[in-house]
This record gives structure tokens, C-alpha cells and sequence, in this order.
């Protein structure tokens, strides 16, 4: 554990506690995060549910859920896109703008009558059954859920002071609310994503046919500059006041910022005064003890300060912070119909091994229909996942990286946005380490004698084996640890289609 600081935090704590000076005396020492990524820095501790976790299931669901599953492209941003190019869109964005404004205007008509706020009463999720898909998720290994809680269009999925909200309108359900209990019901952890911070420029192009003031005005952010809302004092404690009212109300376990956030520079600092008055407000509960998850997307910043969220990306190397594999199944992150995933099921399994051979954290996204059914093809992946999942539970969950990820062809590009869709052989191997025992998963089904040179004798792995055996099977397994790899001869049955994980025993 980092050392935390203690100072001003006694009186800080004693004043929020209200006990009597005897009773003070006693109290815990809490120490308190400055609103600084440096304070943050010093510290942050990622809790070891997270770490132990290790899998996670995002949830796009919201009004582009409900519009026609035929449009043509994109989901996310059918609320930017249906108003027409926005300024600077070229090439193939904005391609994709004027098919979806075409498509809109043929499908509802005209922005102009019939415009955004004209597609929330088609919002109904009518088939909605929280309980039911935390209960599959689970099933599948999951171990904790966040749903999104306000995407770029400002509008809030939960019981909100803002008169857009899925209480009022559409489904007329505290849908937090409900995923919450849910994911206590089924001993999960709850977390809640929001993207609010780019909406007073996501319907920029759409102002032209909206009044301020207006009920519509609220929702398309006219009380804001949509170009320069980042330096707009109003918007930025705005924005605070939103997420503070979310973290108040459903005291989240992790707190996933999307998007930007008021900055130093412009903003007032509130960014990092939020996200340090949440960890604040947890240290306070819980006597000193981080309980909470922040992460966000900032990869400039110290990643000792939250954990960073690599969406749709993938790490090269073993990171010495815990990190998120923020991955979409869906295709398209809000639902479509013809949306399809390009990475397949297999390469999504070793993708997720791999993060987490290399301190990560699986974090998959589904994308509800707009009726809040969970579609069949992205059913599959969590069940294929499920099932290796239950296998090789031993080597996955609660486990920590070994001296190096694994060995094999398949390299892994760093960073967001490059995650790999390449399929792997045979000879990609990942490691990973759990009381006492060092676990090998190859990430094909190997059709040959199965050779990992990181454990040839004189190598990397100094500890004598005592045995080896294969997750999931009763079978003897043969093998030799020679000077050039540790050969491991081919089971004759393999537990798995996708991933076969060894159990490497080691002497004491």
C-alpha cells in the first residue's frame, strides 16, 4: 500500500464525522486526495475485487437502441449524424453522415419535424429484465457491470435533475437503479460510464431548428456553447453537478468518465476534483480503505492516478498499473441490426487472456435492443468466453501476471484504438501466476506437441516442476523440460474449442 498523506485530513475527518473529542482521539485516520493528478497519483489503490474480478460487462443501451435496427451505419452518433455533416466531417465520416441524415429523413422525416426528441417515446424497453441478464452475465463469468449512464445525445438512463431522463420518458424505469440491485442480488460489482461531456457540441448542426428555453432546447444543450462549452464556466460545473448527482445517489464501485473532462487550464480544475472527491467520499466510508474504481481514457496521464481505460486497444507489454480492455461485441456499441463484431469469437478469448497475462482487465460491451433484449449473436460471445472462463477459472481470476506475458508470433500493437483481430496459432502462448502455481494457456487448439521455449531448462523460470495438467481434464499428461522448451505432449481430448489452459505445479 502507498503511503497516504495524512495532514489537514484529521480535521477534515473529525468535522465529518461529528464525534466528541473523546471520541476523536480514536477515530481512524483518513487521509484525504488533493484535486491534483499528482495527489491522485500518490494515492490511488485499485481494490482487489477489480484485480481478483478480471471480468466485466459494459452496457450500451439507450434511445439509438430504439431507432429502425436497419439504418444504414452507426449508432452512437445517429443524434449527431441525423442533423446533417458537421463541420470538418470528410471522407468517409462524412459519408456515413449524409447516408444516416437520408436514411432518417426517408424513415421519420424531415430533422426539422421530426427530430431527436421525437425518437424517445419509440424508447420503451418494454422487454427489459435487468435481473435476468445480470443473472446470464454472471453465469458467464462476469463480475462486475456498468452500464452507461448518459451518452453524448444528455440523455440520463436513471432517476436524473435533468428533465431528459428514462424515469420521465421512455421507459418511464430508474434503470440504475435497477442494474444495481441486480448486480448486488447475483454478488456482482456496479460501475456506471458517462459520456456527457461532448453533448453541447454533439447536436451543433441540429441548433437550427431548436428555441432556448425550450423543453427541446434542454435537450440539445442550447444553454451551452457548442464550440466553446470547454471553457464555459456554466457547462463545466454543470457537468460536475450531473455526474455528482449520479455518484450521490448510486454510490457506484467504479466511476468510468468516457469522454473529456473540465481540465486545468479551462475548466476550473472540477475534472480531477470530481474524480478525487470520489475517491474522497469512499476513503470516508470505509475508514481509510479504497473500495471504489475510477477510469477514464487519458493516456497522457500518470496511469498511477486512475486506471486507464484502453478501449478498443491493446498493451504490448505487461503494465505495471492494472489497466481496462474496453472491448465491443455488438459491432457498433449501440444496437444494429446489421452491425456485425470484425474480431471473431476466438480471437476475442485469446485478445482477453492476453490482457490479462498482461495486468489487464476484460471489460466487454454489449448493445441492447431498444426493447432491452440482448441480441443472440452477442449472446455467443459471452457464452464462448463463459465456457473457457469456467475452465480455466483458477489461472484467470484472481491471478497476477508471471516475469513476462507469454511468447508466440502474434505481437500486440500498443495503445488505444488497435486492438488485434488476428487470429492465433498454436505457438501463442500467454502466462499468468496464482498461488504458487504458474499457469501456460495456448490460444489455438493445438494440432501438434505443444512447445514453450520461455520454460526450457536454465531459463526464465528458475523453480523445479513438480507437475503439469490440463484445466478441465482427467487426463495424464506427458511432458519433458528440455534445455530448448518445455514439450508438452498433445492431450488426446481437449476441454476446449478455443483455449487450452496448463497447470504448471512448481516445488516448493
Amino acid at each position: 500500500m502507498k503511503n497516504f498523506k495524512i495532514g489537514r485530513a484529521v480535521g477534515l475527518l473529525l468535522s465529518f464525522t461529528g464525534l466528541n473529542s473523546e471520541a476523536q482521539i480514536e477515530a481512524p485516520v483518513v487521509s484525504l486526495v488533493e484535486p491534483s493528478w499528482e495527489s491522485m497519483a500518490e494515492n490511488y489503490q485499485v481494490p482487489e475485487w477489480f484485480l481478483d474480478g478480471k471480468i466485466g460487462v459494459w452496457a450500451h443501451w439507450g434511445v439509438p437502441s430504439a431507432t429502425d435496427e436497419n439504418r444504414p451505419n452507426d449508432g452512437s452518433h445517429y443524434g449527431r449524424r441525423m442533423y446533417g455533416p458537421n463541420d470538418g466531417e470528410t471522407g468517409g465520416q462524412l459519408k456515413m453522415t449524409e447516408e444516416l441524415t437520408a436514411f432518417h429523413t426517408q424513415r421519420y422525416g424531415h430533422p426539422s419535424e421530426f427530430g431527436y426528441e421525437d425518437l424517445v417515446p419509440l424508447f420503451k424497453g418494454e422487454n427489459w429484465d435487468p435481473e435476468a441478464l445480470v443473472k446470464f452475465f454472471k453465469a458467464n463469468g462476469a463480475n462486475f457491470i456498468m452500464p452507461v449512464a448518459c451518452h453524448h445525445d444528455n440523455f440520463d438512463m436513471y432517476d436524473s435533475s435533468h428533465p431528459w431522463n428514462s424515469v420521465d420518458m421512455g421507459p418511464k424505469r430508474d434503470t440504475l437503479k435497477e442494474w444495481k440491485e441486480a448486480a448486488y442480488k447475483h454478488d456482482m460489482k456496479f460501475g456506471v460510464s458517462t459520456h456527457l461531456y461532448w453533448s453541447p457540441r454533439f447536436f451543433k448542426t441540429g441548433r437550427q431548428y431548436y428555441e432556448a428555453g425550450t423543453l427541446e432546447g434542454k435537450l440539445i444543450n442550447m444553454d451551452f456553447d457548442p464550440s466553446g462549452y470547454a471553457a464555459q464556466d456554466s457547462w463545466n460545473e454543470h457537468w460536475f453537478d450531473r455526474c455528482w448527482e449520479i455518484i450521490e445517489k448510486y454510490d457506484p464501485d467504479m466511476f468510468n468518465n468516457d469522454c473529456p473532462y473540465p481540465d486545468e487550464k479551462r475548466g476550473k480544475n472540477l475534472g480531477v476534483k470530481l474524480f478525487s472527491d470520489y475517491i474522497n467520499r469512499d476513503l470516508k466510508e470505509n475508514g481509510g480503505q479504497q473500495t471504489t474504481v475510477f477510469s477514464c481514457k487519458n493516456g497522457k496521464l500518470d496511469k498511477k492516478a486512475f486506471t486507464y481505460n484502453l478501449e478498443r486497444g491493446s498493451s504490448a507489454d505487461i503494465q505495471p498499473e492494472p489497466w481496462m480492455w474496453a472491448t465491443d461485441v455488438s459491432g457498433g456499441w449501440f444496437y444494429r441490426k446489421g452491425a456485425s463484431n470484425r474480431m471473431s469469437i476466438p480471437v476475442m478469448i485469446g485478445n482477453g487472456i492476453d490482457a490479462i497475462s498482461k495486468n489487464g482487465v476484460v471489460m466487454m460491451n454489449v448493445a441492447l435492443r431498444g426493447d432491452g433484449t440482448l441480441p443472440e449473436n452477442q449472446a455467443a460471445y459471452l457464452t464462448a468466453f463463459g465456457e473457457v472462463l469456467k475452465i480455466n477459472a483458477e489461472g484467470i481470476y484472481g491471478s497476477r501476471p508471471w516475469k513476462i506475458y507469454g511468447e508466440g508470433p502474434l505481437k500486440m500493437k500498443g495503445g488505444r484504438q488497435g486492438e488485434n483481430h488476428k487470429a492465433f496459432c498454436q505457438q501463442d502462448i500467454r502466462f499468468t501466476t496464482n498461488n504458487g502455481n504458474l499457469y501456460a494457456f495456448v490460444l489455438a487448439p493445438p494440432t501438434d506437441d505443444v512447445e514453450i521455449k520461455t520454460l526450457a531448462k536454465g531459463g526464465l523460470l528458475e523453480q523445479e516442476i513438480a507437475a503439469i495438467e490440463l484445466m478441465g481434464s482427467n487426463e495424464k499428461i506427458k511432458w519433458k523440460q528440455t534445455s530448448g522448451a518445455l514439450e508438452i505432449k498433445r492431450p488426446k481430448k481437449l476441454p476446449s474449442q478455443y483455449v487450452s489452459g496448463f497447470r504448471i505445479e512448481l516445488k516448493k
